[in-house]
């Protein structure tokens, strides 16, 4: 046999014993958590067709997609991001029907990228989407599903980080910025390389003025009271809405009485362009990223047929089990399997050993039932 049949490609890894029960087990909490807010079931297909996840919906490079042919000759392409698939879902299902629709899910998802930088290929995860409520108390709701959660999973220190990307794209617009440069823009001050955007705003030959004003945006890292320093900084009304919205959005915060866990960072901004509004992410320590992501994307339902506003969130559970593992807060799975040794060369040794199995697994016990390794004997 060749060495290499054992490994597995770059990116992915094997999860079994132990490690494999933690995981089940939390996932299990945060089920539990989210499924206390009325949220359903859902499960939609680990592949799709290309255009689901396609440049116009403003989602994954198509670089970073795994893509491959049906027999149709169709592109067909494992999906990066649960989101424009429960979106495709809800529009087909639920076209007709404007209640308001609360959806859950787990699985795993799929990138093709190349710089690893410990990152897997294949990861899990476990999220909520609420379509068809435009309301700031459905923006609260989903972020006091999200701290309910990790609560429930374990974690007890962390931070949701919330933005708003309104702010940001109305700051453009008042600067007179074309969308190539707020796209680049964006990339920079998302990733907090202040010197790139400085270069680039100055390439641009925009004014000292707006330059400060969208530097600002990207060391920004707020508390509630200091909104109103944001505020200030801007004239057009579609920042200020943000602002408004985000000062609603703290307020129903404080009634769920999580506003512990809050800060603002309007230089949050996401590589999914189908964000329209709110966006949030959870840091905590022990691991190199966020452990939840999330926002509203009000018009990504538009691209399958259905006009509807939503919100949702997504659990990095393979990073959060990795955060409560290093706090040492991972829960403890105890090893409660009985083994039952039968003696193949006894006659009734069997039988007697799977009865008691048998009235053990009735107990909700597990029970292994095997047979006595070669020189041994069972005992009394």
């Amino acid at each position: 046999m060749k060495q290499s049949l054992l490994h597995t490609p770059e990116g992915v890894r094997d999860l079994y014993g132990s490690e494999f029960a933690k995981m089940k087990q939390v996932e299990n909490l945060l089920h539990s958590a989210i499924h206390s807010f009325g949220y359903r079931d859902i499960r939609t297909p680990a592949f799709e067709y290309f255009d689901v996840f396609s440049s116009e919906v403003g989602t994954t490079a198509s670089k970073e997609l795994f893509k491959f042919f049906d027999k149709e000759n169709e592109t067909i392409v494992l999906r990066p991001d649960f989101t424009p698939s429960i979106a495709r879902c809800a529009a087909k299902y639920f076209a007709e029907d404007d209640t308001p629709q609360r959806f859950c899910y787990l699985g795993n998802v799929y990138a093709n990228t190349g710089a690893l930088q410990g990152k897997l290929c294949e990861e899990t995860q476990m999220g909520a989407e609420l379509i068809g409520d435009p309301s700031v108390e459905a923006d609260a709701e989903v972020i006091a599903m999200v701290v309910s959660s990790l609560k429930a999973a374990g974690l007890s220190e962390f931070q949701v980080t919330i933005g708003e990307v309104d702010y940001f794209k109305g700051l453009c617009e008042e600067a007179g910025l074309d969308p190539e440069t707020e796209l680049s823009l964006r990339e920079f001050i998302s990733g907090k390389n202040i010197f790139a955007a400085q270069q680039l705003l100055e390439d641009r030959r925009v004014s000292e003025d707006y330059r400060e004003k969208l530097l600002k945006i990207g060391d920004s890292f707020e508390d509630h009271d200091n909104l109103k320093s944001l505020r200030d900084n801007v004239k057009n009304q579609r920042s200020l809405s943000a602002i408004d919205r985000l000062e609603k959005l703290y307020s129903v915060l404080q009634l769920y009485g999580i506003e512990e866990y809050v800060s603002f960072d309007l230089g949050l901004l996401s590589k999914y362009n189908y964000y329209t509004g709110i966006l949030f992410r959870v840091y905590t320590y022990g691991v190199g990223r966020q452990v939840v992501q999330g926002g509203r994307y009000d018009n990504l339902l538009k691209h399958f047929g259905k006009d509807a506003p939503a919100i949702g969130f997504v659990i990095l559970v393979d990073d959060l089990l990795e955060a409560l593992t290093r706090q040492k807060a991972a829960p403890l799975v105890a090893d409660e399997n009985v083994t039952l040794f039968y003696d193949p060369d006894q006659a009734g040794s069997y039988e007697e050993k799977l009865e008691e199995a048998l009235n053990l697994r009735k107990e909700g016990k597990m029970v292994t039932l095997t047979p006595l390794p070669s020189g041994k004997k069972v005992m009394a």
